[in-house]
């Protein structure tokens, strides 16, 4: 017998204790040591979960409950496994008593009295099916991790191209190419103010760095202009909301669904006077309106070819005097609370 038939894990059920015995020596003999046994079918769903038998024998007259009975238990949630075939053993020699123990699950039936040849023969048939289920389970389950491991990677590679494509961008009015980083962590810690869920703030800081991708479609002669826009050039400039979310749409990807989302929205405003789709209130998600004081404060408080620094303090003061037109009250209020938390040392390091 091949050693993993040998080390199946076989559980006897049976009220009298000498049909026990003579099932052990029968198996014993054909060198199974993996052996558990009852008298007690109360004590079969306890059994079953603490020792995982491979093959269960089962005598279907029984006191307080029948094999039938202790069939359908079997296949509770908690105790059912893909395969777990039941052996059951019976004198009752009929058609029907036959038919009842297949439609309570049983997958083999042995008749009393017992012949050891036929036991074993049955019980090895039995193991071997099991086995092989496990086997084919275990490919499954393997199949299923390297499938998952490989679909993350390819997400994870899509997005690394993705940051490297908004950093691009930025680069081209931002020398130190952080701009997008920072407004991911202070986007970050805005959705943690909020009181979103850890799944949200991570999503966020995750999608929040892409929302400025869009500025790859636009002309540097716009981008990059030290004068005032012109209501046509402005028009340019605001595509790049939806340059963004068109680069970054997904059907398989939350992540970059978000990050399309934050793109199409970031510059809309509280009151509706924003762009491109000039929404207002909480019909702007919730991810666009955090992105957008995230990425206003920043953009002030950061140089760019176009423009000094602002100090930390006047651009604070802008944000607040823009609550309520531009922003959200309670994204304000939320970044609010980030500058003033003792962990944070400055206004400029929030972002």
């Amino acid at each position: 017998m091949e050693p993993w038939i040998a080390r199946g894990r076989i559980l006897i059920v049976d009220d009298e204790e000498a049909n026990v015995q003579v099932l052990r020596r029968i198996l014993e003999a054909d060198g199974y040591s993996e052996i558990r046994s009852t008298n007690d079918p109360m004590a079969v769903p306890e059994l079953t979960q603490e020792f995982d038998p491979d093959v269960i024998l089962l005598d279907v007259i029984m006191p307080c409950m029948d094999g039938h009975e202790v069939l359908r238990r079997l296949q509770e949630p908690d105790l059912h496994a893909p395969y777990r075939p039941v052996l059951v053993l019976t004198s009752d020699h009929s058609r029907q008593a036959q038919r009842e123990a297949f439609a309570a699950g049983a997958k083999d039936f042995v008749t009393k009295p017992l012949s050891p040849s036929e036991v074993r023969l049955r019980v090895r048939n039995l193991l071997e099916t099991r086995m092989l289920h496990r086997e084919l389970r275990e490919q499954k389950d393997a199949l299923e991790d390297r499938v998952r491991e490989r679909t993350a990677e390819l997400e994870a590679a899509r997005l690394q191209i993705l940051y490297r494509l908004a950093r691009a961008a930025e680069y081209r009015d931002d020398d130190t190419g952080q701009h997008t980083r920072r407004v991911g962590r202070s986007a970050g810690r805005i959705a943690r103010a909020l009181g979103l869920t850890r799944h949200e703030i991570s999503r966020i800081q995750m999608a929040a760095p892409l929302h400025d991708v869009g500025k790859i479609g636009i002309p540097d002669s716009i981008l990059l202009s030290a004068d005032p826009l012109s209501p046509a050039d402005f028009e340019v400039m605001k595509g790049h909301c939806v340059i963004g979310a068109d680069l970054l749409s997904s059907e398989d990807v939350p992540v970059l669904d978000l990050a399309a989302e934050i793109a199409l929205s970031h510059h809309e405003c509280w009151d509706g006077t924003g762009y491109p789709n000039a929404v207002s209130g909480s019909d702007v998600p919730i991810a666009g309106r955090i992105v957008a004081v995230a990425d206003t404060f920043d953009a002030l408080t950061h140089s760019r070819p176009y423009k000094e620094a602002w100090p930390a303090a006047e651009a604070l003061e802008e944000v607040r005097s823009l609550s309520g037109v531009a922003f959200d009250p309670d994204v304000v209020t939320a970044f609010e609370t980030l500058v003033s938390s003792p962990d944070v040392v400055s206004v400029g390091a929030v972002a």
